[in-house]
């Protein structure tokens, strides 16, 4: 099982500052407490300095996620609020016939209603639903 974690960097930011991104560790652990196996692919950790990119690095990255999303047996979309780099891992995966899952309060988002399988309003009840054997539901 291939799982990329998709989520919010940037968001709305008009500077180069990020999120926490602590929320990457937790759908981590979460995998790999039921699913040892599991690989987990995670752009930050990937790319910890993409901020800092200049405008060709970004463009690649950016694609080159996006291609990953797509080639990942299931993307799991941390979406507090909005992202746009993750809006594209998310259909990039969807168009690929991948499983997207969201953890997002933002329900009747279109890009999160129509893309995901599954949506978590909350971070504790994705991890009930994996820990309950939900990732081989997908």
């Amino acid at each position: 099982m291939r799982v990329f974690i998709a989520g919010v960097m940037q968001g709305s930011k008009k500077d180069k500052g990020i999120t926490g991104q602590d929320y990457r560790q937790i759908i981590r652990e979460a995998i790999h407490e039921k699913h040892p196996e599991a690989e987990v692919v995670d752009p930050f950790s990937l790319f910890p300095d993409s901020p800092e990119y200049g405008d060709g690095r970004a463009r690649q990255v950016l694609i080159d996620m996006a291609n990953e999303a797509g080639q990942s047996d299931i993307v799991i979309a941390y979406l507090p609020v909005a992202s746009m780099g993750t809006a594209l891992e998310m259909i990039r995966a969807y168009d690929n016939g991948k499983s997207v899952i969201s953890i997002s309060p933002m329900a009747e988002n279109w890009v999160v209603r129509s893309l995901s399988q599954h949506i978590f309003p909350t971070m504790e009840s994705f991890i009930d639903w994996v820990r309950d054997g939900g990732l081989k539901t997908v």
